[in-house]
């Protein structure tokens, strides 16, 4: 059965998804890239970035597997753009340039309306009003049996799993404090909405844990 699922997502060993004070100049917040230190060293995310090499061990196949069987993802707004309120700057398309990393259809959360977004490289950018649950709906009609991604943001994470929503959450922890940001577990009993950890895996540059609904 496809499931909704959560892969690479870095933690702090202090439990942040992300620091404070997200700015173009600071798509994670301050502090917040050095939890995916671990990913970037991987042959995965470098050939994503056009580069060549990366090691090859257990990181890089955690990232592989998270790009595997994927048919459609889903974002948090923060995830596609560092400006809130009404979609003021129509010539902002996302980090990532003309051609995203995504290749398929996109849901991004949002409260104002925007026309869909058409990138290279296949992916389309949607822009979902009405809440979580309803881009998951279309994210897994969309994906034709695959399983859909949840990409983040942390709150949008944490409103994944207190709905239970999420059917398994891949989360790398980072060997680096914060001290402050966005903490991925703040108001969450994993245990009472049903999630178990259900794999432990030790990796060249972080720990990898698999939560899922057990």
């Amino acid at each position: 059965m496809p499931k909704l699922r959560v892969a690479s997502f870095s933690i702090s060993l202090d439990g942040f998804g992300a620091g404070v004070d997200q700015s173009l100049s600071d798509p994670m917040g301050k502090g917040g890239m050095a939890l995916h230190g671990w990913a970037f060293g991987t042959r995965t995310f470098r050939s994503m970035f056009g580069q060549e090499g990366g090691e090859t061990g257990t990181d890089d196949g955690f990232a592989i597997a998270g790009f595997q069987n994927v048919g459609a993802w889903i974002l948090g707004r923060n995830m596609f753009s560092p400006y809130r309120g009404p979609w003021q700057d129509s010539d902002w398309r996302g980090w990532w340039g003309d051609n995203p990393p995504y290749h398929c259809p996109v849901y991004v959360l949002t409260h104002h309306p925007r026309p869909p977004l058409e990138m290279a490289g296949g992916t389309v950018f949607h822009f979902v009003t009405d809440g979580l649950a309803a881009a998951v709906a279309r994210a897994k009609e969309a994906a034709d049996g695959a399983d859909v991604r949840l990409g983040g943001g942390v709150a949008t994470l944490r409103e994944g799993f207190a709905a239970r929503l999420i059917d398994e959450a891949h989360l790398a922890l980072s060997p680096v404090v914060l001290g402050r940001g966005e903490a991925l577990f703040a108001g969450l009993d994993l245990p009472a909405l049903g999630y178990r950890v259900a794999r432990q895996v030790a990796g060249e540059r972080a720990s990898h844990f698999v939560i899922d609904r057990g």
